[in-house]
């Protein structure tokens, strides 16, 4: 099925929606449509790219990658990820990580919505 998340980022005003095509838990294809500064539009790029074929889990674990990276805590990018690590810079401009974290912000909302609405919730320790 497809799923499909709106974001924005009132600071500079940037404006995102998302658009997801799951099959059986995997994002056959992501694409990207919005409005923004550069930064917010090229990380929803490599961001689609990056998860692609892979499944909601561990799209969600790339995005906590990545807010690593862009916090400047320790993370880990994996070679999957393409060119996210081109963004890494950003961590130094507090007023952009914002810009740069828009697309992954929406991907870890819709994913929440999304396993909320068909599994029920599930609680971990």
């Amino acid at each position: 099925g497809s799923m499909t998340v709106d974001m924005n980022n009132p600071t500079c005003g940037d404006r995102i929606r998302l658009t997801f095509d799951i099959e059986d838990g995997i994002i056959n294809d992501a694409k990207f449509e919005g409005e923004g500064c550069s930064i917010s539009m090229s990380s929803a790029s490599m961001m689609t790219e990056a998860v692609k074929g892979h499944s909601l889990g561990e799209a969600m674990q790339m995005s906590q990658e990545f807010t690593k990276m862009m916090l400047g805590e320790d993370y880990e990018i994996t070679e999957e990820m393409g060119d996210i690590e081109a963004l890494q810079g950003v961590s130094q401009f507090p007023a952009r990580i914002k810009c740069a974290t828009l697309a992954w912000k929406a991907l870890e909302k819709g994913t929440v919505e999304k396993e909320g609405k068909s599994e029920g919730t599930t609680e971990e320790d």
